[in-house]
């Protein structure tokens, strides 16, 4: 689990906070390549179109940001994307399609 960052705010005269959580939403890997940023393109734009993508793009605070890292283990790179949902939105991300990262721990 990511960060997590609240805010409050009054509404129908009562105090209301919200937790705004900074998961990751997808990940994938490819392999030893000269540019990852060009083979990365294909699986971020599958992602976009599916449906836990379309739900990501509609209900995320920002839009998401995506992140390529080196992984020496499988000598290649490991691509993230990173979004911050709310919780509510993001209990419901977790049901319908799980946790990307493989935990069962819903916060």
């Amino acid at each position: 689990m990511g960060k997590v960052r609240w805010c409050e705010f009054d509404k129908d005269g009562y105090r209301h906070v919200e937790e705004i959580h900074k998961v990751v939403v997808y990940r994938f890997s490819i392999g030893d390549v000269d540019d990852p940023y060009l083979y990365a393109a294909e699986p971020l734009y599958q992602w976009e179109k599916s449906d836990s993508g379309q739900f990501v793009m509609k209900h995320a605070i920002e839009p998401p940001v995506w992140r390529t890292h080196t992984d020496s283990y499988n000598y290649g790179y490991q691509c993230v994307i990173v979004a911050e949902l709310e919780k509510k939105k993001l209990v419901e991300f977790y049901l319908k399609w799980g946790n990307p990262d493989g935990s069962s721990k819903i916060w």
